[in-house]
């Protein structure tokens, strides 16, 4: 588990490219400043990469209630950003 600050967590993150992880991180951090603005209450956002092979991601946003999504694509940052799309959609 990586954790990004206190309401940022990471899972299954672990073995990714340094160079790639950075990207990650920085997509991350930007949709949560989003989510955070937007969503009353905000507490944490988990993601975690369910597979790896296929880019399959799952998000977990704790706030006044608990919204989830999940995304999968060939390219792992377009999962990433289709997920997170979501959340800030819901």
């Amino acid at each position: 588990m990586i954790e990004l600050g206190g309401s940022i967590k990471l899972s299954n993150f672990e073995g990714i490219e340094p160079a790639l992880l950075i990207v990650i991180k920085k997509v991350v951090g930007n949709y949560t400043k989003k989510i955070s603005e937007s969503f009353k209450e905000f507490k944490e956002i988990m993601i975690t990469l369910e597979d790896k092979s296929t880019n399959k991601i799952a998000v977990r946003v704790k706030a006044d209630k608990e919204y989830t999504s999940e995304a999968s694509d060939k390219n792992l940052f377009f999962a990433l950003d289709k997920a997170l799309s979501i959340i800030l959609k819901q």
